[in-house]
């Protein structure tokens, strides 16, 4: 299987990546859907929501800075690290990815398109004021333009996602002629239909996964496993 999607992604012509909640997990962050994950101890329902910030900010961004903290200690792992490296080689033109974590940007990874948006950033509810973090948020932050209350600059329940972002992935999925789906439950909407958008037009599908998902009965090759191994074995196959 590793030197079939070796074989593959050396026979590409436009690579992309797309990654979800089990490549973090690798990096001992909790996922929402996962049996250790966060939804079994936070109801994120009542915290993700733009009424719950409107209700209670104070109690979303305590939440928000435990998680920025718990995220803060960790480090990308060998997943991470490899798809950076295929990047900076010039082999994976776009990394697509549901997790808010930033950490395929610490590993090194440029163009990274982040659907679910980014826990580090904030951006203001009332005008366009935007800025990152380095480290967890203290308090309820404002904004220096207008002093309204800043935000977490991620898609909350209930609210659309990123036209311009969006635009951008659906013109990635377009052009690629391989994408390689990594550590995604192919569940959520709509990242799960984004490699079959890539199918429908010729592309070849890859799937890396520590179990098998509705997508594994119509990709070109399924690998069991943890990506933080197999990814860095394939690597090895594409030197």
């Amino acid at each position: 299987m590793l030197k079939e999607a070796a074989d593959i992604i050396m026979n590409s012509e436009y690579f992309i990546a797309l990654t979800g909640a089990g490549v973090s997990k690798e990096s001992n962050i909790p996922t929402f859907r996962g049996e250790d994950g966060l939804w079994r101890n936070y109801d994120a329902m009542e915290l993700a929501t733009p009424s719950a910030f409107a209700r209670n900010p104070s109690l979303v961004w305590e939440w928000y800075a435990w998680r920025q903290g718990l995220i803060g200690n960790c480090e990308p792992n060998p997943a991470h690290k490899t798809l950076s490296s295929w990047e900076n080689r010039g082999i994976l033109k776009t990394l697509i990815t549901q997790n808010v974590d930033g950490l395929h940007i610490r590993a090194g990874s440029v163009n990274v398109l982040e659907v679910h948006g980014d826990l580090w950033a904030l951006k203001c509810t009332s005008c366009d004021y935007r800025e990152r973090l380095s480290s967890p948020v203290s308090g309820i932050p404002t904004c220096p333009k207008c002093n309204s209350h800043l935000r977490p600059d991620v898609v909350w329940f209930g609210e659309s996602l990123n036209p311009q972002i969006m635009r951008k992935v659906y013109s990635e999925l377009e052009l690629a002629d391989v994408c390689i789906v990594i550590g995604t439950s192919a569940l959520v909407q709509p990242a799960a239909s984004f490699p079959l958008i890539v199918r429908q037009h010729g592309g070849r599908i890859i799937e890396i996964n520590i179990e098998k998902t509705i997508i594994s009965s119509v990709v070109d090759v399924h690998i069991s496993g943890k990506a933080g191994e197999i990814l860095p074995a394939l690597n090895e196959l594409l030197q």
